[in-house]
């Protein structure tokens, strides 16, 4: 059995059916924004906002929030607010919002974290369409943990 202490990733992450997705990018490239959306719009549960805990057990990467930020999601312009929660969630997803998308790309890119391939899209998170990118690409991996 593989595990890993805790370690702290600036990402921000959200859930559904029991699979994570971590979105990740630097501050202001709309993690918070695309959590909200995927969470009032497409029944995503929040799981960490900005910083998320993520360690490895069975060959899973699974991802909790911080105690001190646990059910809470930062809204930009509006403070911070309590929300419901997902804990110790496996990651199915990563979400690179820093990278530029490509047009037509490899369905098989994948994010190595802590010794874990996790399959991995480029989006730009600030376009309409990105919530509903997000769970197509989820969908497509049709995994259930």
């Amino acid at each position: 059995m593989t595990k890993l202490s805790n370690q702290n990733m600036h990402a921000t992450c959200i859930a559904k059916r029991g699979r994570g997705v971590l979105l990740a990018g630097p501050s202001g490239v709309g993690k918070s924004d695309l959590a909200l959306q995927l969470i009032f719009d497409r029944d995503f549960m929040l799981v960490s906002d900005d910083q998320t805990l993520l360690r490895v057990s069975d060959g899973q990467l699974r991802a909790s929030a911080p105690p001190s930020i646990s059910g809470k999601i930062e809204i930009r312009g509006l403070g911070i607010f309590e929300m419901a929660m997902q804990d110790d969630v496996p990651i199915a997803l990563y979400v690179d919002l820093a990278a530029t998308p490509e047009r037509l790309p490899d369905n098989e890119a994948t994010e190595h974290l802590y010794g874990v391939d996790i399959p991995r899209i480029a989006l730009d998170g600030h376009t309409a369409s990105a919530p509903a990118k997000v769970e197509l690409a989820l969908d497509r991996l049709g995994l259930d943990f």
